[in-house]
C-alpha cells in the first residue's frame, strides 16, 4: 500500500470488479473520501446495476461492516460510522464488498488514486465500466453462466424459460454510463462535504 495519505475531502478513484466474472464486469468510480461505507454501498448498487434487494457487507482487514441487524448471524461493525478515508487511507488499499449472501456477489474494490476535488465535477461519478451486472437471484456466478448460455442460444433447453423469467432479451454489454451518472447524482441528495466532527 502507498504511504500517500489523504484528508476526508479528497476524491477516491476506485475500481469495483465483480469477482469471478469472465469477462470482467467492472466500474471505475470517483467518490468523496468522507462518504461513509453506507454511501459507498448505495453508489455501488447504482453503478453496477443491482436493485438493493438483499443484505450486504464490506470485509476489510478481516472485519465485517454493515448495518447491525438481527438478520446477521455474527455481530458487524456499523458501516454508517466509517468513511472511506478511515478504512482505505492509501492508494492501493483493497477490500471486499459482498451483496446478496445467497448468490454471494463479491466485488473487489481497489483504491487506484487519491486526488484533490475538482470543483468543476459532480460526485459521485462513474468514469468507465464494462458489462452489466447479472440479474438479481440468478444463482451466483454458476447460475449466471447457465443463464448467459441459455439466453444467447435459442436452441438451449432453458432458453424460453429464462426469457420469460427475465422478461425479455439480455444484453451483457449494454452498460449506460449516462444513466448511471444521472442516478448517482440523485442518491439521497447526499451532502458529500459535511465537516468532520
Amino acid at each position: 500500500m502507498s504511504a500517500k495519505k489523504t484528508s476526508s475531502k479528497s476524491i477516491y478513484q476506485i475500481k469495483v470488479t465483480l469477482q469471478y466474472s469472465n469477462p470482467p464486469i467492472w466500474r471505475r468510480l470517483l467518490v468523496a473520501g468522507n462518504a461513509t461505507l453506507l454511501d459507498l454501498h448505495k453508489i455501488i448498487q447504482v453503478a453496477m446495476g443491482w436493485t438493493n434487494s438483499h443484505l450486504h457487507q464490506f470485509i476489510i482487514d478481516g472485519e465485517y461492516y454493515s448495518i447491525p441487524s438481527e438478520d446477521y448471524w455474527e455481530p458487524v461493525i456499523d458501516e454508517r460510522k466509517y468513511q472511506i478515508a478511515n478504512i482505505a487511507p492509501g492508494e492501493g488499499s483493497k477490500f471486499i464488498y459482498e451483496y446478496d449472501f445467497g448468490d454471494s456477489w463479491e466485488h473487489v474494490i481497489i483504491v487506484e488514486k487519491i486526488q484533490p476535488i475538482d470543483p468543476e465535477k459532480k460526485y459521485p461519478f462513474c468514469m468507465a465500466g464494462e458489462r452489466v451486472c447479472p440479474p438479481e437471484d440468478v444463482g451466483g456466478i454458476g447460475g449466471f453462466t447457465v443463464f448467459l448460455d441459455a439466453m444467447k442460444n435459442p436452441k438451449h433447453e432453458e432458453h424460453e424459460s429464462y426469457m420469460e423469467w427475465h422478461g425479455g432479451p439480455y444484453d451483457p454489454e449494454a452498460i449506460d454510463l449516462d444513466k448511471i451518472n444521472k442516478t448517482l447524482q440523485a442518491i439521497d441528495q447526499i451532502d458529500w462535504w459535511i465537516e468532520d466532527e
